[in-house]
């Protein structure tokens, strides 16, 4: 799961970073608060990639996730960007615990474990 969840946040750090210089064009709000919020979303999904495994670490990335559909107020596009992020961060949480679940049968029945 966590290779899957910390794909889904690197692609978020590039994205917030990009919108970020959209939102300096786009906004009336000052280059000083675009930065900040953005700069502090950036390192929020940096530090997310550590934290998958830790408790409270996948709702921490919920709250990414939110965060990022809310930033469609500033710039619209993030709505659908925010949007389809959620719906990678569900995939990635979903289909990594699966994998993750395969990963300890195979190493129960003492078979060798793909990857």
């Amino acid at each position: 799961m966590r290779t899957l969840c910390a794909s889904t946040l690197i692609g978020e750090f590039f994205v917030i970073g990009f919108a970020g210089l959209v939102a300096m064009q786009l906004s009336d709000l000052s280059t000083v608060a675009i930065w900040t919020v953005s700069g502090v979303a950036m390192l929020v999904s940096i530090l997310l990639c550590g934290m998958i495994g830790r408790p409270g670490g996948v709702q921490m990335g919920w709250a990414l996730q939110i965060a990022l559909i809310a930033s469609g107020f500033v710039v619209p596009t993030m709505f659908f960007l925010g949007a389809v992020f959620a719906a990678l961060w569900w995939a990635s949480v979903h289909f990594g615990r699966k994998i993750d679940e395969a990963k300890a049968r195979w190493s129960e029945t003492g078979a060798p474990a793909a990857g």
